[in-house]
Order: C-alpha cells, then structure tokens, then sequence
C-alpha cells in the first residue's frame, strides 16, 4: 500500500500547512542566528576598542575574556564557549557580510551561511569574497547545505590567488595522526592527508566490511554430517552470524590493520581481503593533463585535489572513462571508454554524479538506476528515461505519492503529495568553458 495514499484531503492540507509553518519557523530561526552573530561581533569590537583606547599590550585579549565572561555569566554557558562564538562570528559577519545578511533576511538558514562561508575561508582578497558571496547566496536559496558546500568549494577555486597545486603543498605540511579521549574506554583516532590516500583507504575499509558481513558459501557436507547438523539449533546458527553494522566492522578492521599490517583477524579463507584495493573517482579536465589549465581535478565531484596527485592516478588506470561537454555551456555530451564497457552506465553515473532528489547528496556509484517511466509498461532504457536515485528515494517514488517528471536540460520535477513542486537540477559538471571573443565593432 503506498504511504499517504489514503490520506483525506483535510489530512493532506494539514500537512501542507505544517510544511508553510515549518518553512516560516526555519526563516525565523535563521534570521535570529544571524542577529546574535551580529550581538557577539559587536561584543567582540567593543572589547578590541576598550583595549585599543587604553592601549592594552596584549592587544585586547584580556578585554575580550571579560566581554565573554559578562555575556556568559548573563547566559549561563561557559565563558571560552561563548568567546569562540564571538571569533566565529566576527569571522562570518566582517568577511562574509552578503551571507550575513542573506541569513538576517531569511533567506538561506544557519547551516546554508556556514557552508557559504567554510568552502571560501582561505580567500583573503574582500572583494573576491564579496563576488563568490553574490554568486553562492543565489545557488543557496534553492539547494541543500551539503550541495552548498561541495560547489562552493568549486566556486572559490575561481577566485583563489594561489592554485590548488601551491596550497596543497602547504597543506601537506600538516599531516597527521592524533588521538581524542571521549570517555567511556574509547579514544577517537584522527588522520589528516592527502585526499586521494584518505578516500581510498575509506572505500578500501568499506569493501573489506561489506565482503565480512556476506557469509561465507557452506561446503557440501556428507551424508553423516547432514544427519548429525539436523539436531543442531536453528537459532544458536542464527547468532554466530556477524551481528556488527558496516561502520563498526570498519573501525575493527581499520585497527587491525594498523596493529598487524594485514587483516589477520577478519580475512576469509582464500584471502580476499589482502586483494581488496581502494578506489576513488577523479575527473581531470584534459588542459589539466597537459599542464596547461589552472583548473583542478576533482575527487568523487566533492572536493578539489592537486594537479600531482591527479596526473599520478590518471597514469596508473588501465582504462579512463572520457567526459565529453559542451565547449561553451559546460553540459555533459557523451561518455565513451578507450576499451569496451558499459557506456550507459558510466554516461548516467558521469552526468547525475548524485541521487536526483532534491537535497540529497548519495553518490550515484551508490545509487539504483531508476526506469522513470517503467520498464514494464514500455519506457525504454535510454539515457533520457534514467536516473540515479538512493535506495531511500527509489522506494519513496514507488510506494508514496511523490511523482518525478523529466524536464528539459536534464531537471526533475518532484511533485509532492501536498501539490508542492520541487526542481532537482544537474550538478555542474567539472570542465572548462570558453566564451567566444567579439571582435571590436568598425569605427
């Protein structure tokens, strides 16, 4: 039975009414955090004027501890708590101030200006910052914090000083491994590296629990040992199995790794965890490759990687998928392989990049392949009736009354069971456009 679809009209309404209640609550909400930023920045200022007036040679610090104190004391939370919201906020309300007042106004929400403004935080010029804000508020208003985040950083590469390759080569300098007590007899391990390394070794971790979890094939036992195991309890075969979820096999593995060198205690029997290797998805604009673009590669279309590392990866596949866009727009054209496989699939995975629900963020190559119309009733399996969808939203289009619609230029419109219409839209795809030059006009 699909869900909602008994619901009476006055059912539906209400609803609907609860969406517009919600929606109103959230702009409230956002607009009040962005007048406290404005109270704490001010609190902050004032404590650098006081020390400035009196000439306080530890430039204001000890003034702003005692600002902090007064508005924590007032509040009822820690003072230290309260004066790294002050930092944050000066930060946000002086260097972002279009995201600001975009928040103040409603119209992106707390989690919307925070990702605005993290994606873009190595930009040092004002005016750099204030055009990436022009053009991220807009994107903002209509996506979610997560889609937010992973194009910001994509836009701030446009209006970085220094390339990708040079700050990577900084950053590289920070490496490391630490270790946070949480209680309890846990400790949490932190890593900090290279991208590449980082998510592969993620994807690498996530296989080996996968192949954990799936049971082992049993062998064709005798006769005597097929007369012996009938008298065994169902239920005691039932709990030997591996009862651990995914992210807990994971971190076990994860330390076995590091203690032993090898998976010595979750291995199968023919060993296929040792064969496992990680994966990651890059694309590289070809100008890239050929040393001659300023354009970054991508890792998995979430966060840029330098040129070095990219080159390395792409010298080390036996096969690349190629990406052919528009040369002005940027649109996907085609997808194609220098070896046979299936061009469908890596065209679908190339151009959606993501589910196409709106908001959600599941990467394709973890997705269902979704007929929009269906395939058993004579949609045909071409490009433009598929898409990629999370097992989450694949089961919501089929058992709920949400329907999909196919516009042009590759946008879904999700229409929901209150009437409301949502437009998913495809994510840019990672290249380099031109825009062809006019030649001066005759005198």
């Amino acid at each position: 039975m699909a869900a909602l679809a008994d619901a009476t009209v006055e059912q539906v309404k209400t609803l609907a009414e609860l969406a517009d209640m919600l929606v109103g609550l959230e702009r409230t909400i956002s607009s009040l955090q962005a007048a406290r930023d404005g109270v704490l920045a001010v609190g902050s200022r004032l404590a650098l004027q006081v020390a400035d007036e009196a000439d306080h040679p530890d430039f204001g610090d000890l003034a702003a501890r005692t600002v902090a104190a007064e508005m924590a004391a007032a509040l009822r939370v820690s003072d230290r708590t309260l004066q790294a919201r002050m930092t944050e906020a000066v930060w946000r309300v002086e260097r972002f101030p279009l995201v600001w007042a975009a928040q103040g106004a409603g119209r992106i929400s707390a989690a919307h200006g925070r990702a605005i403004c993290d994606a873009a935080e190595h930009l040092e010029d004002a005016a750099d910052r204030d055009a990436y804000s022009a053009e991220m508020v807009p994107f903002a208003e209509s996506e979610s914090p997560n889609r937010v985040s992973r194009h910001g950083r994509r836009v701030a590469e446009r209006f970085q000083s220094r390339s990708v390759d040079e700050r990577h080569r900084d950053a590289r300098e920070k490496r490391s491994v630490w270790v946070k007590e949480v209680g309890d007899g846990m400790s949490q391990l932190g890593l900090l590296g290279p991208s590449a390394l980082v998510h592969g070794a993620f994807e690498r971790l996530t296989q080996m629990a996968q192949t954990v979890q799936k049971p082992e094939p049993l062998e064709q036992a005798s006769d005597q040992e097929q007369e012996q195991d009938q008298d065994q309890d169902p239920v005691q075969e039932q709990e030997e199995a591996d009862q651990r979820t995914v992210a807990q096999i994971r971190a076990d593995l994860a330390l076995d790794l590091l203690l032993t060198g090898a998976p010595a205690g979750h291995d199968t029997s023919d060993g296929l965890l040792a064969a496992i290797r990680g994966s990651v998805s890059v694309t590289v604009p070809v100008t890239t490759l050929m040393g001659e673009g300023a354009m970054p590669a991508e890792l998995d279309g979430r966060t840029p990687i330098d040129a070095a590392s990219a080159k390395a990866l792409a010298g080390a596949v036996s096969g690349w998928d190629r990406i052919l866009t528009h040369p002005i727009t940027g649109a996907l054209l085609a997808v194609d392989r220098y070896r046979p496989g299936s061009e469908l699939k890596r065209h679908l995975r190339a151009r959606d990049q993501r589910c196409r629900f709106p908001a959600c963020g599941h990467a394709a190559r973890d997705c269902d392949i979704d007929h929009h119309h269906d395939a058993a009733r004579g949609g045909p399996t071409a490009a433009r009736n598929l898409g990629h969808l999370c097992r989450r939203h694949h089961v919501l289009k089929h058992h709920s009354p949400w329907v999909v619609e196919v516009l042009g230029d590759g946008a879904y419109a999700w229409t929901s069971p209150t009437g409301r219409v949502y437009v998913d839209r495809e994510q840019p795809q990672n290249t380099v456009t031109f825009v062809e030059e006019h030649a001066p006009a005759p005198f």
